[in-house]
């Protein structure tokens, strides 16, 4: 045959296929729906039943995507998303031609100053620099970016000596003195892979004056890859610090307070999202996480619902109060605000039993989680701006505010965020999404799976290799950075010095009526409301 003769026989074997294939496909498809007794809408419509479900798995994608708009998505937005990798990469927070809030919509608002502090009246240290590094855009088409990394020299934004704020100050042998305001909330090793957590180390300590948190999963290796100040969670389960029978181990503890990066601990009563025991799946505790946590391989873990050590308040300030003797250092509890009620009467019990925790974090119902119940996730638990400053008035009402810290937590992801709830009566914040996001997590909701296809919150080694320590680190870095940069911003509009001084007369409620209340108003209203 002629060449051009088998470029024909070519061309119609290759049609063939194209419509061959297809044909063959959709007709075995056809066949084995149509016999198939689970699903209905298969056994009617074969072909066109696969298409539905096809576009009902990546319908979050698609709306994540391309159909909801910025401000739309949850748990977080695109607007909230892209604020954090932006920060996380460019170190940058600034946007063009105007806002996209809602400002029908009711919300808080700084109250901005007359006359705003200048840069050079503001109480910030900025030394010693941070060397990071930064990705600057070469060009931005319609279907591509290209970008280049570039070493970079950058201001730290701490606090000023005198603005610091020391955990435990009275109480404790190993008072823990922070110098920024914000930190990574509880995120265990297991719930997140070796290389996220080390990223995230090496990341915060390269930021300094932050920290990080344990999670209930124990301390393991990979928290201690940078040199970040720890807070060692301690959660009903006990891992890290038990005997292979479950009973708390004296022994583990003091190993555990003498390392000198542990600078507290956190008893977990309980966490936002889930205010039950924690839950890994069986294929993510791994021999190595097993022997961190001291339990069996490859079960699936479901912690307590509370501690079997007590069973009231006057018992966990007992405990608490042991813990700090023995360790020398801080020694909190982390609670989820149920009720009023509920609050005022932890608070007024731990101010008669006169053995006080050295901080409090109140964590929003909203707060995320590895893995709970949606029941649980959705139903349980006060928002977080409800709960704060309902929880600060009731340690100012018993007359123990000054005398401890409070840490807020839950969805507080970019400066505004942080800078309500320093409004609404927190000293410090954490946040757990903000620093996964920074990391390289694409809100995928697919954690309690093991299948996080950028190696964020799995163990999977294959999965895992996708995160690279080495750059993610310096988005860490920068994303904390930013935080801290841009609560200096909202201070000087404040008229204020530093964000350390943010309280209730910096910030305004707008109603959806329009009508508007101060931050004073607004937790009085809040504390006027009938105790339930």
């Amino acid at each position: 045959m002629s060449s051009t003769e088998w470029l024909a026989f070519f061309i119609f074997c290759f049609l063939a296929l194209c419509i061959l294939v297809p044909l063959v496909l959709i007709i075995w498809i056809y066949i084995l729906d149509r016999r198939q007794k689970v699903h209905s809408v298969l056994r009617n419509y074969p072909v066109l039943g696969n298409v539905r479900y096809f576009l009902e798995n990546i319908g979050p994608e698609l709306r994540q995507y391309l159909f909801a708009h910025n401000r739309e998505g949850k748990p977080f937005s695109r607007f909230q998303y892209e604020n954090i990798v932006k920060a996380g990469k460019y170190k940058e927070r600034i946007i063009g031609f105007g806002s996209e809030r809602d400002y029908e919509e009711p919300g808080f608002y700084i109250r901005n100053a007359m006359f705003p502090m200048l840069n050079e009246e503001l109480r910030i240290d900025q030394n010693p620099k941070i060397k990071t590094i930064l990705y600057n855009i070469d060009h931005e088409g319609l279907f591509n970016r290209r970008e280049h990394r570039e070493d970079a020299i950058v201001d730290p934004h701490y606090l000023a000596g005198e603005d610091a704020v020391i955990i435990g100050e009275h109480t404790c042998r190993f008072p823990f003195k922070v110098k920024g305001l914000v930190g990574q909330s509880a995120m265990s090793y297991g719930a997140l892979g070796k290389n996220a957590i080390t990223a995230l180390s090496r990341g915060l300590g390269l930021a300094g004056g932050t920290w990080m948190n344990t999670g209930e999963g124990g301390l393991s290796e990979y928290h201690l890859e940078g040199d970040v100040d720890i807070i060692m969670q301690i959660g009903p389960a006990l891992f890290g610090v038990r005997t292979l029978e479950g009973d708390f181990s004296w022994e583990l503890f003091k190993q555990k307070s003498e390392m000198e990066k542990i600078k507290a601990f956190e008893l977990k009563l309980a966490q936002g999202a889930k205010t039950r025991g924690g839950h890994i799946l069986g294929e993510k505790v791994t021999p190595e996480i097993a022997a961190i946590r001291n339990v069996t391989p490859w079960k699936t873990i479901d912690s307590p619902n509370r501690f079997r050590e007590f069973h009231d308040t006057a018992g966990l300030m007992e405990f608490a109060d042991e813990l700090r003797e023995v360790g020398g250092k801080p020694v909190g509890i982390k609670i989820v605000v149920g009720s009023k009620s509920e609050a005022e009467n932890l608070v007024r019990e731990i101010a008669e039993s006169r053995t006080l925790p050295d901080f409090i974090t109140v964590d929003g119902g909203e707060g995320g989680t590895g893995a709970t119940f949606q029941e649980l996730s959705d139903a349980a638990g006060l928002p977080l701006f409800t709960a704060l400053p309902i929880l600060d008035e009731m340690l100012k009402k018993y007359k123990i505010r000054d005398k401890l810290k409070l840490i807020a937590s839950g969805k507080l992801v970019t400066p505004d965020k942080v800078a309500y709830a320093l409004c609404l009566g927190a000293d410090l914040v954490n946040t757990a999404r903000g620093m996964m996001i920074s990391v390289g997590c694409i809100m995928a909701q697919v954690c309690h799976n093991n299948t996080c296809p950028v190696g964020v919150a799995t163990t999977d080694p294959w999965l895992e290799k996708a995160l690279v320590i080495e750059e993610k680190m310096y988005r860490v870095t920068n994303y904390i950075i930013s935080l801290r940069e841009g609560l200096f911003n909202l201070a000087a509009s404040a008229g204020i010095a530093s964000p350390a001084e943010f309280s209730e007369e910096h910030l305004i409620y707008k109603k959806e009526s329009g009508e508007m209340l101060t931050g004073e108003e607004y937790k009085k209203n809040i504390q006027s409301l009938k105790q339930v």
